[in-house]
């Protein structure tokens, strides 16, 4: 009776672990949508340079796919990091893309952040760990094993590939995360231990990453012409004293007109500050995104 009180008990705890690492996901895709002003993004302002989302759209999204990060969280615990994990995890991504369809309309609004914040859950519920850099190393070799079940369709992100040698976000993966790990954490850190506000920490990681990041969302719109647009818009903004300073704000009004008129939204560094959020409430051990306090606060310009 002792043994099977315990049995139970270790499952409760388990499945406690699993929903806590959905929940995080979520509420860092929730958090990085409704961060404002975002340069070409939807955010609490309106639908960025999207026709076909808005940030009602968005968090209904993010609602509708956690389930399936819960099934990943559980299908990953304490598990071997091999050809069957990866499959497993591949099919419910699968799945979770479906109901992200159905959720939208149709519309493609987390298909990166399933893949990205898939792996990290399953990163962090493989290896027990929180530190930021071994969950994104087990999710790394987690995205390094082919899917054999992959569909042979030629997406975006392959075309890109092709035409501009950029691997986006699968390298990102296999990679190991180098720009959530060595860009936007560091960004958000630096940002809040100089006293700056959670909004404005968080969008100087996004517009960090958007610097450095060849984002094929951009690239397959915009070509190399409009890649060049956001990584020199975004480093302006950073030079001129970033967005919590007159002349930031300037240029970051500046470069989110431009990116509008261009019909350009960095989504792929979007999908990497939600995985900066992830980790960093992950390595916190808060149980929680820590609370936006821009909530309380005006919104610059409007789309």
């Amino acid at each position: 009776m002792r043994q099977a009180i315990l049995t139970t008990q270790v499952a409760e705890l388990a499945a406690l672990e699993h929903r806590y690492l959905a929940s995080l996901a979520r509420q860092s895709l929730v958090a990085e949508a409704q961060l404002t002003p975002k340069p070409g993004l939807v955010d609490r302002r309106g639908s960025g340079s999207h026709t076909d989302l808005s940030l009602e759209i968005v968090i209904r999204s993010a609602t509708a796919i956690e389930p399936f990060f819960l099934r990943m969280a559980a299908a990953s615990a304490s598990a071997r990091v091999d050809a069957a994990l990866r499959a497993v995890l591949a099919a419910i991504g699968r799945e979770a893309e479906t109901a992200m369809f159905n959720a939208t309309g149709g519309t493609n609004s987390h298909k990166g952040a399933i893949w990205i914040l898939g792996l990290l859950i399953a990163g962090a519920s493989s290896s027990q760990a929180t530190a930021p850099a071994r969950v994104a190393e087990v999710a790394g070799s987690i995205a390094r094993i082919p899917d054999p079940a992959r569909l042979q369709l030629v997406s975006h992100g392959d075309l890109v590939q092709v035409r501009y040698g950029a691997t986006g976000a699968r390298g990102e993966a296999c990679a190991g995360f180098p720009h959530v790990i060595d860009v936007g954490l560091p960004a958000l850190t630096s940002a809040r231990s100089r006293g700056l506000c959670e909004e404005t920490s968080r969008l100087t990681a996004l517009l960090q990453i958007m610097a450095f990041l060849e984002d094929t969302c951009v690239l397959y719109r915009g070509g190399s012409e409009g890649l060049e647009l956001v990584r020199s818009g975004a480093r302006a903004v950073l030079e001129a004293g970033g967005p919590e300073t007159p002349l930031g704000n300037t240029a970051l009004n500046q470069l989110d007109r431009a990116l509008f008129e261009q019909r350009l939204s960095p989504g792929g560094s979007a999908d990497l500050v939600a995985a900066t959020l992830f980790l960093d409430a992950l390595d916190g051990s808060k149980g929680t995104v820590r609370e936006d306090n821009s909530l309380n606060r005006g919104t610059n310009g409007t789309h």
